[in-house]
């Protein structure tokens, strides 16, 4: 039963859910969780299906056992598809948002998305995301009619995150080995290997599509460390600022330089929300006509 189909008699029993990820670590691609649930009646059976951590397993291994899962009427399942574009904007915007909150985050969707359609959850397994302990409190209180287990390798432990473990990688799968790339270059190509940082093929791909002034295509999650090294002889895109900065870094007409390289995928000395909060940064446009960052409406 997937998120779309209409819900079933034995979601009014109390049910089970798995949540897994799949996709934290690479440099390209969506990062996406998966959650599978079932009546508790049906945690026996489920136990006897050979689901595993979709890490232990093939290729052509976790294709038929998500196939099985799919058309397995006593199962429901979800996915949190998280967009490689969607993944740097948060951790780069001015309040940033570190990998493991957008983690948390997307778990508590599918837990609300679930109850939302009327299971009946009571029991929540969960594979950790940072302190374990933490992470359990912080559900507990959120949804406190629900009973949390949140443990390190939980996909290896709980046959129902090993299935939310296969629905997320088999979605992520097919997700990079459908991806369009929307940039137009014609010697674009998609055999950029695994997409871990360490992959021979992700590093030869990763520096064949580098553009020295527009960065990487939108695949690419440039807010990842990885990305740095790639940019060392990047073109430098430099413009003035109306204000002279208080360290004295200022051209000769009087006025403070910004560059680029000061945003994204490389780090700067000087926080870019200092910069916008005192308004040095801002462009004469917005200035002249008196335009300001509006944050409540």
């Amino acid at each position: 039963m997937g998120s779309g189909a209409a819900i079933p008699q034995w979601t009014s029993e109390p049910c089970i859910m798995g949540i897994d990820e799949a996709g934290r670590g690479p440099v390209l691609g969506p990062m996406v969780y998966g959650c599978l649930y079932c009546a508790r009646s049906y945690e026996k059976t489920l136990s006897s299906l050979n689901f595993a951590d979709s890490k232990t397993l093939k290729e052509e291994k976790r294709e038929e056992l998500f196939e099985n899962l799919k058309a397995d009427e006593s199962i429901g399942w979800a996915v949190d598809i998280i967009d490689p574009r969607e993944l740097s904007a948060k951790m780069l915007k001015k309040n940033k948002i570190n990998l493991n909150e957008i983690s948390h985050d997307s778990a508590i969707g599918l837990i609300t998305k679930v109850l939302n359609m009327g299971v009946l959850l009571t029991e929540v397994y969960v594979d950790t995301v940072g302190d374990a302990e933490k992470y359990r409190t912080k559900l507990s209180e959120r949804f406190p009619a629900v009973k949390f287990v949140v443990a390190k390798k939980a996909d290896s432990l709980y046959p129902v995150v090993s299935g939310a473990s296969i629905v997320a990688k088999v979605t992520r799968d097919r997700a990079l080995r459908d991806w369009v790339l929307e940039e137009t270059a014609e010697d674009l190509h998609k055999d950029f290997g695994s997409g871990y940082p360490g992959d021979p093929n992700t590093k030869a791909w990763l520096q064949h599509h580098k553009h020295l002034v527009f960065g990487f295509p939108t695949l690419v999650r440039f807010s990842w460390g990885t990305c740095t090294p790639y940019f060392k002889d990047i073109v430098e895109v430099s413009w003035e600022s109306n204000e002279t900065d208080g360290d004295g870094s200022s051209s000769a007409n009087g006025k403070r330089q910004l560059k680029l390289s000061n945003f994204g995928v490389t780090k700067s000395k000087r926080k870019i929300e200092e910069i916008e909060s005192s308004g040095k940064g801002r462009c004469k446009f917005f200035m002249a006509r008196k335009l300001e960052q509006v944050t409540q409406f």
